[in-house]
């Protein structure tokens, strides 16, 4: 039931059509500068500590009471808006904060905040992935429509939808289907694990068109959302959405500008210039998916970094003052090997992390990057919490401490595909 209030009251926001003046705004790359250099500028530095300075503050206090309530606090929820998390990947130009391409500092800005909590961290910045979806591979009407509204007083809760409940699931199959329908489309299908599903008042869907996958923007009318809380990442309060013959405009997809060429709105409304000009614009539309695709686990790799250290930077402690037949248990070879595999992990994580997003910032290949670090990051991070539970023994399973709530979360990583966007 309260789903459903809060799923009407979402719906009730509307998106005025707005006219769209020249090219899209797009970012430029940071430019290939010969060495691999994980120094953060002055900015990123700055950026980076407000980023942790709020995770500890607001975050951490409050992940508990948000994992049992399988919600985040709306009070938390504007605080993040407020601090400017949606802004991270929009340009100067369109309102936001960004110069140029930001890979680098949206890493370092979730990494941070997983820190504090993952499950909250997701729900603060699923608008931010919305937001750059728009500043990436919006046209320029797409972009005077929304972005007005994500770098304004009340950005909108948004979110990526791209998982579907299925086994095994690999976006570039995906069951959920659009298709043409006049001027417009037609969507059916269900996406899954979609945070702050209910309060959602704008989605990016990935839907198959044609046999290839693409995004496209749905407005909250004609869904159904279900509660759907996990077993982990129950703050960011996931939930279903079923799309049963929803109708969609033929403005709803992204990704037709010549968003890779930063070529401007030449391209962005091939419809109607001829069969050619359709299918150049839908194979646009499907590179947009498969860069969206990399960005969303070059995030979720980013927050299972932080979550792996907040599990390390408990533990630490934990073995040097518990005590074992009158000594710490952190003078026990297996506890101490232990903690040095989950630093040397961690450490190792990150390292692969900061690499693809340094290569995806400077406009570079960084697909084989990002398939690393994810395949890295699924199977490591999740050690770690694993290991984790294990040195606290029995304290390791109560909820009185955190790193169950931890590990769990870190089970997502090799699961989730959309929700974040780096």
């Amino acid at each position: 039931t309260r789903t459903g209030f809060r799923t009407a009251a979402a719906a009730g926001r509307a998106f005025p059509a707005a006219r769209a003046a020249g090219d899209p705004a797009r970012l430029r790359p940071s430019g290939d500068q010969g060495l691999f250099d994980l120094t953060p500028t002055e900015e990123q530095r700055l950026i980076s500590e407000t980023a942790a300075e709020f995770a500890a503050d607001r975050l951490r206090p409050a992940a508990a009471e948000a994992d049992a309530n399988a919600c985040a606090p709306p009070r938390l929820l504007a605080a993040g808006a407020e601090l400017g998390l949606v802004t991270i990947g929009v340009p100067e130009q369109l309102g936001g904060a960004a110069t140029e391409r930001s890979e680098i500092t949206s890493v370092l800005v979730i990494e941070r905040l997983g820190h504090g909590d993952a499950g909250l961290a997701l729900a603060c910045l699923a608008p931010a992935a919305v937001g750059t979806a728009l500043s990436r591979w919006g046209d320029a009407w797409q972009q005077a429509t929304y972005l007005p509204a994500f770098v304004g007083d009340r950005p909108p809760a948004a979110a990526l939808a791209i998982q579907e409940p299925t086994p095994l699931f690999d976006p570039f199959r995906l069951r959920t289907t659009a298709r043409r329908n006049g001027g417009g489309f037609v969507l059916d299908g269900v996406k899954s694990l979609v945070p702050r599903a209910a309060d959602a008042e704008l989605f990016v869907v990935a839907a198959d068109l044609e046999g290839r996958p693409v995004l496209l923007l749905v407005e909250p009318a004609g869904l159904t959302v279900e509660a759907e809380p996990a077993m982990g990442l129950r703050a960011a309060g996931l939930g279903r959405i079923l799309l049963d013959g929803v109708k969609l405009p033929a403005g709803a997809l992204l990704g037709t500008a010549d968003w890779a060429a930063g070529n401007g709105a030449a391209g962005s409304r091939a419809a109607g210039n001829g069969a050619a000009d359709s299918r150049a614009a839908d194979s646009r539309a499907a590179g947009a998916f498969v860069e969206c695709v990399r960005l969303a686990r070059l995030a979720w790799c980013a927050l299972a970094v932080g979550t792996a250290q907040a599990v390390l930077d408990y533990v630490i402690p934990y073995v040097n003052q518990r005590e074992a037949f009158g000594e710490p248990i952190s003078h026990r070879q297996a506890v101490a090997f232990t903690v040095a595999d989950m630093a040397t992990e961690t450490d190792g994580l990150r390292l692969v992390t900061y690499r693809a997003a340094s290569r995806a910032a400077q406009g570079l290949p960084f697909g084989r990057e990002v398939a690393l670090a994810r395949r890295l990051c699924a199977e490591r991070a999740m050690r770690v919490g694993s290991d984790g539970v294990q040195l606290l023994g029995g304290h390791g399973y109560v909820k009185e401490h955190p790193v169950q709530r931890w590990y769990r979360d870190l089970r997502a990583t090799g699961l989730m595909e959309g929700g974040l966007l780096a």
